[in-house]
């Protein structure tokens, strides 16, 4: 399958990475040439050097007998008119990545409908979305959702002397058999691995948690988290995603504190957020964040815009006391710094990008699929059909791939914790994680 990726920036870079891992026939366009050499060098793709909205360069990237074409540049009106002119020219699907609403709001003369694109992705909504979630728990560093929502992917610390530290999978699969959960991914010393039943889980190692969503909260206590109950938060920079995270807030009539340092800024998140306190100040004043009570407040999420700002002031809320603390960040770089300087979280516009453009990517047989911060590994929801190769196999049977493991099957209304003697049936959705080199046989056994 031909993939067209307008744009090699950090979200266009990503992509293109785990396309081509899957051995997908990749072309990046990029308008500056040493991005473009950067990518050429780096990853196995095809780079072409232009703007990305010019008919001759999608012409010479063979946008004619291209199966997708991915506008992903940090300027919406490119993005718009390379998917326009993609489209026309014989693009199978066109995703455009999107920040101005005026362009997605439904009704609107622009909207992806009138304009023919396929999907529009606006990764500060994105964004948005994934911070309330992780805002819900003490312990999570990262949520994904599955099968609408009823299973859910949590990534957590194990603290000291939790209840599983220093114990095998297979002596918990015994001592905990009333919880419903599969441990998916190890995350230790930088290294993702994929458990068997020999595997031990140590403290300080960061894992990741595939369980019904009704049961989710079962798994913090087991970690060594204490139970949460999300009533205030403060948000730190009136940007995008801080707004749209506090309409959020506002939404589940939780209560909401947001400062920004532009007078006219708190003026414009006034009007926006009837129901949430806005105040004119700077988000790495510690002076100020004592005074307005960060001490104690059940989540701080710094959004101002920086990275740096808000690395400062996250670690400044966290010094103080805040219990959940998420920091915004937009360099993938920057990420593995999270855990590193002692955060709760961090939240990448531009990864929660990536992740909404794959899901679309690998529709099909293909109805969900989550990138991690941090990790190595990818969750993969695949639904099984007649023709597939694992149809109507054991578990216990099947030759699955090294570096990959079934966490979850939803069949119907039930959801199945996976076990050797289970059978796999046409029409089951199976829930996998994989390390990269592992998905393309992973694939296979689904195609």
């Amino acid at each position: 399958m031909r993939v067209i990726i307008v744009g090699a920036g950090e979200v266009g870079f990503h992509l293109a990475e785990r396309l081509s891992q899957e051995n997908q026939d990749v072309v990046v366009v990029e308008a500056d040439p040493e991005r473009a050499e950067r990518a050429s060098e780096l990853l196995d793709v095809m780079t072409v050097v232009g703007n990305g909205a010019s008919i001759p360069v999608l012409e010479e990237a063979g946008i004619r007998g291209a199966k997708i074409l991915l506008a992903v540049t940090s300027q919406d009106e490119v993005n718009l008119i390379s998917c326009l002119a993609g489209s026309r020219l014989g693009a199978d699907y066109t995703i455009a990545r999107i920040s101005n609403p005026d362009y997605y709001t439904s009704g609107s003369v622009l909207s992806r409908e009138r304009l023919g694109i396929d999907l529009m992705i606006n990764p500060e909504r994105e964004a948005a979305r994934e911070t309330f979630q992780l805002l819900q728990s003490a312990a999570a560093t990262d949520v994904a959702n599955f099968a609408e929502g009823r299973v859910q992917l949590v990534g957590l610390v194990v603290r000291e002397g939790a209840a599983v530290a220093g114990k095998s999978l297979g002596r918990l699969g015994v001592e905990l058999k009333e919880y419903h959960y599969v441990l998916a991914a190890i995350v230790r010393g930088g290294e993702t691995i994929i458990p068997d039943g020999s595997s031990r889980i140590e403290a300080g190692d960061h894992i990741y948690v595939l369980s019904p969503a009704s049961e989710v909260l079962s798994i913090p206590p087991l970690a060594g988290y204490e139970p949460f109950d999300l009533k205030r938060v403060m948000i730190a920079g009136g940007s995008a995603e801080g707004l749209f995270l506090a309409q959020v807030l506002e939404e589940h009539h939780i209560e909401c504190t947001i400062l920004d340092r532009d007078r006219r800024r708190c003026l414009e998140l006034a009007e926006a957020l009837p129901k949430s306190l806005v105040l004119h100040g700077d988000a790495t004043d510690l002076e100020l964040l004592e005074m307005e009570g960060v001490s104690g407040i059940d989540g701080f999420v710094a959004a101002t815009g920086n990275d740096e700002t808000n690395l400062l002031s996250s670690l400044l809320a966290k010094s103080v006391g805040a219990r959940k603390v998420v920091s915004l960040i937009e360099k993938f770089e920057y990420l593995s710094l999270v855990p590193r300087v002692g955060l709760d979280a961090a939240v990448s516009p531009r990864m929660s990008a990536v992740n909404a453009i794959l899901r679309y990517v690998r529709r099909g047989r293909v109805t969900t699929v989550a990138t991690l911060k941090g990790i190595d590994a990818e969750a993969i929801e695949f639904r099984v059909s007649e023709d597939s190769a694992i149809a109507n196999r054991l578990i216990a049977d099947l030759s699955f791939p090294r570096g990959a493991i079934i966490g979850t099957i939803i069949r119907g209304d039930v959801i199945l914790i996976p076990r050797g003697p289970d059978l796999v049936l046409p029409g089951d959705e199976v829930i996998v994680f994989a390390l990269p080199e592992a998905i393309p046989e992973v694939e296979k056994l689904f195609g």
